[in-house]
């Protein structure tokens, strides 16, 4: 496995201020051989433009991450693929420590602990979803899902739903087998946390979560947590 070629798909959307720098932290990666993939998801900025300098590929899809990331998915190379949010930095050499990790454990997918770019509450929560992530198997998307592609494509891939897709996918990748959970950590931004209050976003994600669980519809969900009008 390590000597697997990794494909790095980022969904994007109006993501024109930071783009290129997100882009940027991930040269290193690209001068290793791993390929970067930016699927934006009809911009009405220029954050396509922004992103052609810097990636392998860029390419179009239907609004929404689940779908973004399957058409990477689709144009991708790599036998290994890392989703990657846009606001997420990965740890230094995280190709490495996934291709390398999956080798050794075996597993066919996981995922990095995470931290928040603030401190106060927002590293206890960064705790919780570690040490939850470790005790029920389940990896978000701030948390960098990387699967191969043999048992991406036995999944199913991405559900195509507006919300918790990350959930669902972890949930039939379990099927296969259990995540390889790194201690590296990611640093993913704090900024809509703080936007819409640490707090309130807290509540709000345990109530989608578990509304989730008990089989709510993914679109309504959507729609409470603010995709039909937001930006990711």
């Amino acid at each position: 496995m390590s000597g697997a070629r990794l494909s790095i798909i980022m969904p994007v959307l109006n993501e024109a201020a930071n783009i290129e720098e997100a882009l940027a932290a991930l040269k290193p990666y690209q001068e290793r051989g791993v390929e970067v993939i930016v699927v934006d998801g009809g911009s009405r900025d220029t954050t396509p433009a922004r992103a052609r300098p810097f990636a392998d590929h860029v390419c179009v899809a239907s609004r929404g991450r689940a779908m973004q990331m399957n058409a990477g998915r689709a144009v991708a190379l790599g036998e290994v693929f890392l989703f990657l949010h846009a606001d997420t930095r990965l740890p230094d050499n995280a190709d490495a420590l996934l291709l390398d990790g999956l080798a050794r454990s075996g597993r066919v997918w996981g995922r990095f602990d995470v931290r928040f770019d603030s401190d106060g509450l927002l590293t206890l929560v960064a705790a919780m979803m570690n040490l939850r992530s470790r005790l029920t198997g389940i990896a978000t998307g701030d948390q960098a899902l990387f699967v191969t592609r043999a048992a991406f494509d036995a999944a199913g891939g991405f559900p195509p739903i507006p919300l918790m897709e990350d959930i669902s996918l972890s949930k039939h990748l379990k099927r296969i087998g259990p995540p390889l959970c790194l201690r590296a950590r990611v640093t993913t931004s704090a900024r809509r946390w703080q936007a819409n209050g640490t707090l309130r976003t807290i509540l709000l994600m345990w109530r989608l979560r578990l509304a989730y669980f008990f089989g709510a519809d993914p679109a309504r969900l959507a729609r409470q947590y603010g995709y039909a009008s937001a930006e990711q």
